[in-house]
């Protein structure tokens, strides 16, 4: 009997319970670190991307710039972050990790690292491969219907 294609509903649901799946076991492995997931993702982004304003951090960690404010008002008590006001602008405030931050996030983020090798250590690298890529095209097919849509 052939097998009939995927309907899109149905690989979507498969999307979203395998990445909840994934999430919860890196989730789970994040906070046994001491760090919650928010945390997490703003140390994560100075760690890689460096000082950054606290305006730009919202987007990049998906978290509203609210939340951006607490979490960041949250590792500073901790000494795990430092935040600076520019000097022509006060209103802006770039924030970079301490040494102590520094000494904090690397190998929470390394054993992340590996937990995600081991996560999809199931596929082989050209599988990986043609994930990423498929993944990215249907992010950015719905980023552009989704602007079409609120430009109409």
């Amino acid at each position: 009997m052939k097998k009939t294609s995927p309907k899109p509903i149905h690989t979507w649901l498969v999307w979203m319970l395998a990445g909840r799946a994934v999430g919860a076991y890196a989730l789970d492995r994040i906070e046994r670190s001491g760090l919650g997931e928010s945390d997490f993702r703003v140390l994560e982004v100075l760690l890689h991307k460096g000082p950054t304003p606290v305006s730009a951090l919202a987007p990049k960690v998906n978290l509203n710039p609210g939340s951006v404010s607490v979490a960041v008002e949250r590792l500073h008590s901790k000494g795990l972050v430092s935040r600076v006001e520019d000097s022509k602008d006060r209103r802006i405030k770039t924030v970079s990790l301490t040494s102590t931050g520094k000494d904090l996030i690397r190998p929470i983020f390394q054993e992340h690292v590996e937990a995600m090798d081991e996560v999809f250590s199931e596929l082989k690298p050209a599988e990986l491969d043609t994930l990423e890529n498929l993944l990215r095209r249907v992010g950015k097919h719905a980023q552009r219907l989704r602007t079409e849509k609120l430009e109409d």
